[in-house]
């Protein structure tokens, strides 16, 4: 049974800014640093686990790649800090679940529906999975108000992150 963590896949969450002052904000590209997906040869059932206040924000985008110096260290810290009380309450909440229910053949690929358990909220889910090089990338937009997560906002609403989420997950091929 395959089994992939921090050292042999990559998991990403990429917030998207929006709002009058959206100008002034950052689109963000976060690691999830500690996490498991363990993946059955026989059934290609899957399992992941994250921990929900492993998040670190790797940084700013703009058109996809993160601009190095375009948040401080401690902005990242303060970012990291507020994702983790004030959006996903990793205190209640410190592990977010994934388990699949279907993995069925697509293309160069595969589509998996599963169960997604995040912030107390359990919801179905469905995404594909796709070869990109030497990888197995699932990406999933995942919208925040399903599972009981108000996006963030500030500045009486005139800052705010987008309710949508994109969720990438890689890990080796073969």
């Amino acid at each position: 049974m395959p089994h992939f963590d921090a050292t042999s896949a990559e998991c990403l969450v990429l917030t998207f800014k929006e709002g009058l002052l959206s100008a002034i904000a950052h689109d963000l590209q976060i690691r999830v640093t500690r996490f498991s997906i363990d993946v059955d040869d026989a059934t290609r059932a899957i399992t992941a686990r994250f921990e929900a206040g492993s998040l670190e924000v790797q940084g700013a985008t703009h058109d996809g790649a993160v601009r190095e110096g375009a948040l401080s260290d401690s902005d990242k810290r303060k970012i990291e800090q507020t994702i983790r009380d004030e959006v996903l309450g990793v205190r209640e909440h410190p592990e977010i679940r994934f388990t699949s229910t279907e993995v069925t053949p697509e293309g160069d690929g595969f589509r998996v529906r599963g169960e997604l358990s995040l912030h107390g909220r359990t919801n179905a889910i469905a995404f594909p999975v796709r070869k990109q090089g030497d990888r197995l990338v699932a990406q999933v937009t995942l919208h925040q108000p399903d599972f009981a997560i108000k996006p963030y906002s500030a500045m009486l609403g005139a800052l705010k992150v987008k309710a949508d989420v994109t969720v990438r997950c890689s890990v080796p091929a073969g």
